[in-house]
This record gives structure tokens, C-alpha cells and sequence, in this order.
């Protein structure tokens, strides 16, 4: 951890100064000229507040993605056991779906190193900009999306992890937290519910169609986190379940978002951070491509342009299936697809032998241009719909909102409407609505870890997490809420403890 911190805080520092470009959108993604930045003159201008706050956007990029050896983000699916992959060298992805996991998987460790040098660099932020001479408006809007960003990182740490480092000032070489301990998860979701609510109040429009932060963006992002504190491991029940149902009730009563019509919208280049696309990571073909694209389809089948197909991951036949009958998702390159055309001859379509993710798939890169813009979505209406019936109906049981939040949805999916349920019934019903609603997002695993249950597909019944069984043998341990500290973390900071089982 030592060598991580200070590298990771030595590095923020040099990406700050010689003002490495961001992520955030088009605008923000061309590399300005470096020669005129030195470390005397930094943290002086306009422009310099600007670019260490697109520096913290830039760690969004490291966990989506894709190659011949998987990416990180699969991590959160095969800890599911609703995920299966072709791709006979991918050990990380395998150990994960496997449940033998250990501390050397290099998912984790990007996980871990990408998330703390976004929040060096928020720290950067927030500590250097308040003295910059600039518009104080701008500053304070600036100010609000390095908090969010660094809310961000915190909340994927804490809930991947567990007690983790809490950090929020920069780190030099004679800093305290150069060695740092673990704070409790009650102070980092503590810390990362201050940062929201600070950045609500920062001047930030509520929709941002250039991809950067927006007031959208924190309060969906608040409701999320008020909702997996009611639930484990800190349990605080009613209180904020309520929470959780007032903020996501103020970004659906504002009416800035809405559903897309189709589905083909969600993995469309002409809407996105528009509409249901509430946060998404950005990407631009030929400057910044999305790189998953040769991992989400057949390994070796020929339906594409590009020259690798790895079958890296693909959805497990018995989860598509246990989806109710006539659910538009499950339908043909709707949410997923099992034919294609050959790259070879496009009247040729063959089986693929899978149930492969069409909801990511960009067919322009597939049958063009070999170079996805496609961003990657972090946080959609959908979801937020979703946390409000949950969050509702726990508080208080259901009700006439709580219901036509989910049958919002369902009537998309051409699915009868909700109706006449039990508190219980209703709970179940929203869990398997966010489970098939939101496959493949990076969502599940989450609260599976947040509400201690698993999705049985044979049965359609939910079930206690630990003990629960994959479809395809193994079995959940309570070990497995956590992943694994990094092995070069536990080894370079004697102030950290591996989490329990690894």
C-alpha cells in the first residue's frame, strides 16, 4: 500500500501539472499543449482548476473495457454466477466464477489503483482550487463534480472491499497516510454522503449532454448510497429507505429523464448522456475508443469486423431464460442475441450457440468502422425508477408511485402491470425487476452484497447469499460479500488487513 499511495499520489500530481486530458466528453478529450506547465506556476489559473478536475474523470476509464485476457469490469458479473466465458486464459475471470478467487487477481488490483489515483486527484481538487483567482460560480460547479467524482470511487471502494483507506487530502512523501489504515464503512459512507450533498448545492445543472457530472447525476448517485446503508452491512433500515425514496423521487419529479422508447437506444451513439442516460463513461471512436466491444461477442465466429473475437463474456442460458414469458428484453438483439451474420457473407446468419450481450454491442464498429464510441453507463433512469419502488415500499409499503415506477418498466418490456401485491410479494418482484432490467450493468453483484440474497433461476425464488448455489456447481461462502485486498497492498502496509478468507 506505501508504494501504491505514493505512486498513485506522485503520478495524480504529474497528470495535474502537465494537465493530462479528461474523460468527460468530446471537448475535454483533446490533449492540450504541455510546455508552459511547471510546478511553480500550477494551481494558479482558470485553466488550471479545469484540468485537474478532467484529470479525475480519466480513472473512470480503467475498469470498463475489454481484450483478449477479459477486463475488470467482468469481475462484478462472474461474482454473480450469471456469467460465462469462452475465454480459456482469462484465470481472473475464471477464479471469480469459480469462487477461488484470491488477492493476486488483476481485476481487483485495477479496481483499487485506478479508484485511489481518482481520488488523489479529487483531493488535488478540492484542496487547490478554493485559492485560484476565477469565477467563483464556475468554482463552485468545478468544486462540486471533483466531490461527486470522489463519491464515486468511494462508493465502488467500500462496497467491493469493505474497510478501506480513507483519504480526502493530498499525500506527499512525510503525510501520516503514506501508511494508511483502514477507516470503518460507517466513516466512508459517512464521507461519501457528505461529498453528495455538498455537491448538490454547487451550481451544477441538473442534465449535462457533454457527459460531465450534473445534478442528476449526484442525487441518483445519493439515493443509491442511502439505499445500500439501509441494507448490509450497516442495516440502517427505515430511516433511509426513506431517503433513498425522497431523492430518487426528486429526479423523477423533475421530469428531466425519461425512458428510452426502444432499447436500441441504449446502446446508440445519437443519445447518449441524453434521455435515460443519466452517467455515463466516455468514449470517442479514433480518439478514445470503448474497447469491450471484441469481448462481448462469439469467440472465433466471424460476425465481425474486428479481428478479435474472445468470448470473453456471455450471459448464462439459464438466467435469460428464467425471464417471464413475452419480456421484450429477453427477444432477439433486444438484451441479448444468439445469431449473427458473417463477416464473410451478411446473408449468411449463423447460430452462435449463446445467449450473448446485445444491450452493449455497437453494430457500426462490428460491421464498419472497427472503433466504438459507445460510452459506458454508470447510472441510467431505469435505475433510479427501480431505487424509488424498492426504497418505497420498505419505508412504507406499496403504493400507487411505488408501483407505476416499476410498471414504467415492465410496460417498456411489454409485461403486465403490477398490482395487489404483499409488502413481501412486491419486494421480491422489484428484485427480480432490477436484476433482468439491469443485467450486465454491474449492478447485480452489488445487491446481491447489499441484501444478502441471490436469484435461484430454476425456481424464480430469492434465497440467502450465503449458501446459495450457481447453476453450475459452486457455492457462495460468506467470504465471497468481499473481494480480496490486493496482494501488493497487504504486502507494502502493514496497516492493512486481508479481508476474511483470503
Amino acid at each position: 500500500m506505501k508504494i501504491k499511495i505514493k505512486n498513485t499520489i506522485s503520478h495524480a500530481f504529474i497528470w495535474a501539472v502537465f494537465l493530462l486530458f479528461g474523460s468527460a466528453c468530446e471537448e475535454f478529450l483533446i490533449e492540450p499543449d504541455r510546455s508552459n506547465f511547471t510546478l511553480e506556476n500550477y494551481f494558479t489559473k482558470p485553466e488550471h482548476a479545469e484540468s485537474v478536475v478532467n484529470s479525475i474523470y480519466e480513472d473512470l476509464r480503467a475498469t470498463p473495457g475489454g481484450g483478449f485476457g477479459g477486463a475488470p469490469w467482468m469481475m462484478l458479473e462472474f461474482a454473480t454466477g450469471l456469467a460465462n466465458t469462452d475465454l480459456g486464459q482469462a484465470q481472473n475471470s475464471i477464479n471469480v466464477r469459480n469462487l477461488v478467487n484470491n488477492s493476486d487477481n488483476a481485476y481487483g488490483a485495477t479496481y483499487w489503483t485506478s479508484s485511489y489515483r481518482g481520488i488523489a486527484n479529487a483531493n488535488l481538487a478540492i484542496t487547490e482550487i478554493p485559492d485560484i483567482a476565477m469565477d467563483e460560480e464556475r468554482k463552485a460547479q468545478l468544486l462540486g463534480e471533483a466531490r461527486f467524482l470522489r463519491a464515486h470511487y468511494y462508493y465502488n471502494l467500500v462496497r467491493i472491499f469493505g474497510a478501506i483507506p480513507l483519504i480526502t487530502e493530498p499525500v506527499g512523501l512525510s503525510s501520516p497516510e503514506l501508511y494508511p489504515s483502514e477507516a470503518s464503512e460507517e466513516d466512508i459512507y459517512n464521507q461519501i454522503v457528505e461529498d453528495l450533498v455538498t455537491a448538490e448545492s454547487s451550481g451544477l445543472p441538473f442534465t449535462d449532454p457533454s457527459g460531465r457530472a450534473s445534478l442528476g447525476a449526484i442525487k441518483s448517485l445519493l439515493s443509491s448510497v442511502y439505499l445500500t446503508m439501509a441494507g448490509y452491512p450497516l442495516q440502517k433500515g427505515t430511516e433511509y429507505y426513506q431517503r433513498a425514496a425522497d431523492k430518487a423521487e426528486e429526479v423523477i419529479i423533475s421530469g428531466e429523464y425519461g425512458l428510452f422508447e426502444s432499447y436500441d437506444e441504449l446502446h446508440s451513439e445519437a443519445y447518449e448522456n441524453i434521455g435515460e442516460n443519466i452517467f455515463m463513461v466516455q468514449y470517442e471512436p479514433f480518439i478514445l475508443p470503448s474497447n469491450w466491444q471484441t469481448s462481448i461477442i462469439p469467440y472465433n465466429k466471424g460476425i465481425s469486423q474486428y479481428s478479435d473475437e474472445t468470448g470473453a463474456i456471455y450471459a448464462n442460458a439459464d438466467f435469460v431464460e428464467s425471464y417471464e414469458v413475452g419480456d421484450k428484453r429477453a427477444r432477439e438483439k433486444e438484451f441479448y442475441y444468439t445469431e449473427y451474420s458473417l463477416s464473410s457473407d451478411r446473408s449468411d446468419t449463423i447460430n452462435l450457440g449463446g445467449y450473448f450481450i446485445y444491450k452493449h454491442f455497437d453494430p457500426e464498429a462490428h460491421l464498419n468502422t472497427t472503433s466504438s464510441g459507445l460510452n459506458w453507463n454508470l447510472m441510467r433512469y431505469a435505475e433510479v425508477l427501480l431505487i424509488y419502488a424498492e426504497a418505497a415500499n420498505e419505508s412504507s409499503g406499496p403504493s400507487e408511485d411505488a408501483y407505476e415506477a416499476i410498471n414504467q418498466i415492465r410496460r417498456r418490456a411489454d409485461l403486465p402491470e403490477l398490482s395487489g401485491l404483499s409488502q413481501q410479494q412486491f419486494r421480491e418482484a422489484i428484485w427480480k425487476e432490477k436484476w433482468h432490467e439491469l443485467s450486465y450493468e454491474n449492478k447485480t453483484w452489488f445487491d446481491m452484497a447489499r441484501l444478502r440474497k441471490a436469484f435461484n433461476t430454476s425456481t424464480g425464488d430469492f434465497e440467502d447469499f450465503v449458501g446459495h448455489q450457481f447453476s453450475y456447481g459452486p457455492t457462495l461462502t460468506e467470504r465471497e460479500l468481499l473481494f480480496p485486498i490486493p496482494t501488493a497492498e497487504i504486502r507494502n502496509n502493514d496497516n492493512l488487513t486481508q479481508n476474511q478468507g483470503y
